[in-house]
């Protein structure tokens, strides 16, 4: 690992906190700052119920009586810490009610994952090694098709099919193992139609390269020229693809959980939003910002290494030329 790689990531290090700063401001800004006060017009909704007095001492607890400034300030030194506040509903720390159901989003956004990546490399090499006679084109078509289908129709299918009619899973129990890998199977369709497609494009390029003709000549079966030679340089961009797709991800899994009846985020969100629990939700929106960024540096850090030939960009004071590079510089290295 040389100086130049150190230094790249360095720099992406520091953009990645420069815009997580910047989301949490702007969700704080939107939620506690605009005119009208969104928590203490809340507060003072007749339907609610809170007296004066009860009103009075929210306030103060949230800190809302203070200048603008020291509630930012407070604000961010509590996210910095683990500190985000004070559920206006339940009156827990809003840390311990995203802590008992986060793991539940994660298990099934990391399982819909694996699902996307591992049908979208079926179908990618169904393109590139099936006879057409068996349906060459026909697999082509499916990106589209898994894309034009929400998740929340795929998951509706696959709970009358495999836990009505078959019995594979009780409705009743949602964290099931097999409930839990047909909400990570209604997830993952969607999301791989993206990634199949950037993959079925790379593949077909790959394959025209001199070294793909080469590996033929010498006789190399379809499944090993597909793994040692295809493969890792058609990967590439769907690096980058995965990384854009997470928020896709995330925001689906809320989905799928109410289709499923999971508790999860989901779940959370459905209820601070009926509830209007504030900062609860602020803290969901700062942890999905930090989450998408965070992925995406991920995905920074990893191009470069996942292929020698990539010039890094970052180190330089060249423009990137890519035309995936993003706001939130996702995309930073190109080929030669």
């Amino acid at each position: 690992m040389n100086n130049v790689y150190l230094t790249y990531a360095a720099k992406r290090l520091g953009q990645a906190a420069v815009v997580i700063l910047l989301a949490y401001v702007f969700t704080f800004v939107v939620v506690s700052i605009l005119p009208g006060d969104p928590i203490t017009s809340v507060l003072r909704n007749p339907q609610n119920g809170f007296s004066e007095e009860e009103i009075a001492e929210i306030i103060a607890a949230q800190g809302l009586d203070k200048p603008v400034i020291v509630q930012l300030w407070n604000a961010l030194s509590g996210f910095l810490t683990g500190d985000l506040g004070m559920s206006m509903r339940s009156n827990r720390p809003v840390a311990t009610l995203i802590s008992e159901v986060l793991p539940s989003t994660l298990i099934l956004a990391a399982a819909g994952l694996a699902v996307a990546l591992v049908l979208a490399m079926a179908v990618a090499y169904g393109t590139r090694f099936v006879p057409k006679r068996f349906g060459q084109g026909l697999l082509r078509g499916f990106p589209s098709l898994f894309l034009s289908v929400p998740n929340f129709v795929i998951g509706l299918v696959l709970i009358h099919v495999f836990g009505f009619q078959l019995g594979l899973f009780r409705v009743i129990n949602p964290d099931s193992a097999w409930a839990t890998f047909f909400a990570a199977v209604a997830l993952g369709i969607p999301v791989s139609a993206q990634i199949a497609e950037v993959l079925i494009a790379n593949l077909d390029k790959e394959a025209e390269q001199e070294y793909a003709a080469v590996a033929r000549s010498r006789g190399i079966g379809q499944m090993r020229l597909f793994v040692r030679h295809l493969l890792k340089p058609a990967s590439l961009p769907v690096v980058t693809v995965v990384a854009l797709t997470i928020g896709e991800l995330l925001g689906g899994s809320l989905i799928t959980e109410t289709v499923f009846g999971r508790t999860g985020v989901g779940s959370l969100v459905q209820r601070s939003v009926s509830t209007q629990d504030l900062p609860v939700l602020q803290a969901i929106v700062s942890l999905g910002a930090v989450v998408f960024v965070l992925v995406n540096l991920i995905a920074d850090l990893l191009y470069p290494l996942l292929d020698p030939r990539v010039k890094l960009l970052g180190a330089t004071k060249r423009r990137p030329t890519t035309a995936d590079d993003s706001a939130l510089g996702t995309t930073t290295a190109v080929h030669p």
